[in-house]
């Protein structure tokens, strides 16, 4: 079968589209014809060993998918040959087969299109569960989201829509922007162009904001720290602008405001009650159409390439998936 491989730590044009023995259903595991493999922008840091989770090459990027099942393991109740399913994993879903723990599986509604299933796992799961359980945001509350038009972004847009939100989406495009208002954005600043925390204070007369996702870091951090109102929320997701921020911590005393930290795959890990309520809520939205799950692009494997571009350019408006089997 054919997998797309890291073989040494580099650059997305040092990876390698292989064939690779088939995969078989051990104790406890199912085996995925898998159909789409979904990106997200920590692919492009995994391949070059700048991720906290550090495969020993050779491994497949992409960690999360949608397909049918293909075998059953010994152990294993609930699923058939044939079934539909969306998965997540840490890495290696960019293969046309996958073996995988039949509890990091769930089922796809018959209402929900494999291509929107496939990118539901990671960037809505971290979103819902940083809104949800880390930030414990409530129905009316103000939520910015940073990078709002990316995979991550995007996704906080639409969960911070469903779960009652006044949503503020913050990019560097009026195109982004404008794709973040289809989805959700009550308002939008363009901070490349408008002064981040002016329009911040103007759009709340003054209070300040709730709740702040923050998946860019870089100087921008401390500007949104600094427009909390009182118990505010800064939500740590990542740092796609490549620079770690140290906003001084007084700022939390003075604002009564927290920063909490949010590493989505720890918490499937040590609270996997809690992760499987809230897929269950995604795939429930998703399926309903409260969440577009929307497809910036899909590219054949052969062709991945293409897909690390549109990530690592910031030009993918969405989920980007590679897509290994026929979707019928």
């Amino acid at each position: 079968m054919k997998a797309l491989i890291c073989p040494s730590l580099g650059p997305a044009e040092t990876l390698k589209v292989m064939d690779v023995e088939k995969p078989s259903a051990k104790e406890g595991e199912v085996v995925v014809d898998v159909v789409y493999a979904a990106l997200n922008f920590f692919d492009t840091l995994i391949i070059e060993g700048k991720y906290q989770l550090k495969p020993e090459p050779p491994f497949s990027p992409a960690g999360e998918f949608a397909g049918r099942v293909a075998a059953i393991g010994p152990g294993v109740t609930g699923f058939a040959i044939g079934d539909r399913v969306m998965g997540s994993t840490g890495f290696g879903a960019a293969r046309e087969e996958i073996a995988i723990a039949a509890n990091r599986l769930a089922h796809v509604p018959a209402g929900l299109p494999l291509d929107r299933a496939a990118g539901l796992a990671i960037a809505y799961g971290t979103s819902l569960h940083a809104l949800k359980q880390r930030a414990e945001m409530k129905p009316g509350e103000t939520l910015v989201v940073l990078g709002a038009s990316g995979g991550v972004g995007l996704a906080a847009v639409e969960i911070g829509k469903a779960m009652g939100a006044r949503v503020i989406a913050c990019a560097s495009s009026d195109d982004k922007l404008d794709f973040a208002r289809r989805y959700g954005a009550s308002e939008t600043i363009n901070y490349a162009t408008e002064d981040f925390r002016a329009r911040l204070k103007a759009l709340t007369a003054g209070r300040g904001v709730d709740v702040v996702y923050d998946p860019v870091g870089g100087p921008l951090t401390e500007q949104a720290l600094r427009s909390l109102a009182w118990k505010g929320r800064l939500l740590v997701i990542g740092f796609a602008s490549g620079d770690i921020p140290k906003p001084p911590l007084n700022l939390t005393l003075l604002k009564g405001c927290d920063i909490r930290g949010v590493y989505w795959g720890e918490f499937v890990n040590r609270e996997p009650e809690a992760h499987r309520d809230n897929m269950s809520q995604l795939l429930s939205w998703a399926e309903s159409g409260a969440l577009s799950v929307h497809v910036h692009a899909k590219f054949p494997l052969e062709e991945y390439w293409k897909a690390f571009e549109a990530i690592s350019s910031r030009q993918a408006l969405g989920k980007v998936l590679l897509q290994l089997g026929t979707d019928t």
